[in-house]
C-alpha cells in the first residue's frame, strides 16, 4: 500500500514538474513589456522626425506604450495607420523579433466619395496649430501621401538609420475585413483616434470588430483610443465635432466578445465640455483609451 501510494505521489510530483517546466518554457517564449525607462529612450531616440515630436505633446506616446503593456517579439496590427505615427513607435517598441502591419482603406473606385467632414480640429491647442492627427515626416505641399507610401518611407528611414524595429508592413484592406487570411494570430491590434471616423465613412464597425477578434490570439489586446463624445451622441457626430461616445464604442466592441481589461486616463480633460471640434476656451480635447482582451 505504502508502495503504491509512494509511486502515486511520485507520478503527480513528475505530472507538476512537466507543467511548470511548459509554464517556465511559455515565460521564456513571452518577454515581459518594456519599462517605462525603456519606452522614453524609444521615445527620445533622436532620429525622430520632428512631426512626430510635435505629435508626441498630445499624444503621450510614454504613457500610451506603458498602458498598452508593448512587449518586443510580438504581431501588430496597426488598424487606420495613416501617416504611421503610431505604427513607428511599435514598430520600434516591438524591436526586430517581431512585426508590425498598418492597415489603410484601399480606394473603391465603384464607391462615391463620402461627404466630407468638417476639418479636425487640434485636441491639443497649446501645441503647434493645425497638428495633424497622425503626423508625417515633411510632405510637400499637396494632397497628402497614400498610407502605404507613408509607412514605406517610414520603414526604409529605420532600416538607413539602422533602428532596431519591427519591420512595418503596409496592408490595403477594408475595414470591414482588415486582416489578410494568410497573417498569423496577432498579440496586438490599435486604432488611434479614428473610430469615429468609421461612422462618417459608413463603414460596417460590427464586421470589422469579429474581423479584429478572430485575427487576435486568446489573451490577445485591442486597444482604441479617440475623443469623448457627449452622452446619448453615439456616434452621429463624427464629421462634424470628430467624436465618438465612450459608452457606445464600449458596446459595440463587446458585441462580439470582446472584454474591458482596462481603462487609460493619461489623455482625460474633465473641463471639456465635448461640445465642439475644438474646445473653447482652448483646451486639451476629453480623450479615452480603453483596453479590451481577447478571452
Amino acid at each position: 500500500m505504502k508502495t503504491r501510494r509512494k509511486a502515486f505521489l511520485t507520478a503527480i510530483a513528475a505530472g507538476a514538474g512537466l507543467v511548470l517546466g511548459a509554464d517556465a518554457a511559455s515565460a521564456q517564449q513571452s518577454p515581459p513589456p518594456l519599462t517605462q525607462a525603456q519606452i522614453a529612450e524609444i521615445v527620445a531616440s533622436p532620429d525622430r522626425s520632428a512631426a512626430d515630436r510635435t505629435n508626441d505633446l498630445r499624444r503621450k506616446p510614454e504613457q500610451m506604450l506603458v498602458f498598452i503593456g508593448i512587449r518586443p517579439g510580438i504581431t501588430a496590427l496597426d488598424l487606420s495607420a495613416a501617416g504611421g505615427y503610431t505604427t513607428e513607435l511599435l514598430a520600434r517598441a516591438i524591436g526586430p523579433s517581431g512585426i508590425v502591419y498598418g492597415q489603410s482603406r484601399p480606394r473603391d473606385p465603384n464607391r462615391g466619395p463620402p461627404p466630407p467632414a468638417a476639418p479636425e480640429g487640434n485636441s491639443h491647442p497649446t501645441a503647434a496649430s493645425g497638428t495633424a492627427p497622425a503626423a508625417t515626416p515633411a510632405t510637400p505641399a499637396g494632397a497628402p501621401r497614400p498610407s502605404p507610401v507613408a509607412l514605406a518611407d517610414r520603414d526604409s528611414a529605420l532600416r538607413s538609420a539602422g533602428i532596431k524595429a519591427a519591420p512595418i508592413t503596409a496592408v490595403s484592406r477594408p475595414f470591414e475585413d482588415p486582416v489578410p487570411p494568410e497573417l498569423a494570430a496577432f498579440d496586438l491590434v490599435t486604432l488611434m483616434f479614428n473610430y469615429h471616423d468609421l461612422g462618417h465613412l459608413g463603414v460596417d464597425r460590427a464586421a470589422m470588430n469579429r474581423a479584429v477578434f478572430q485575427a487576435l490570439k486568446r489573451g490577445g489586446f485591442y486597444v482604441i483610443a479617440d475623443h469623448s463624445g457627449r452622452p446619448g451622441t453615439g456616434i452621429s457626430e463624427a464629421g462634424t465635432l470628430h467624436r465618438v461616445e465612450e459608452a457606445f464604442l464600449r458596446k459595440e466592441v463587446e458585441a462580439v466578445g470582446f472584454k474591458l481589461a482596462a481603462e487609460g486616463n493619461f489623455l482625460r480633460n474633465p473641463n471639456d465640455p465635448r461640445d465642439k471640434n475644438t474646445p473653447d476656451p482652448p483646451q486639451p480635447k476629453d480623450e479615452f483609451v480603453l483596453k479590451f482582451v481577447k478571452p
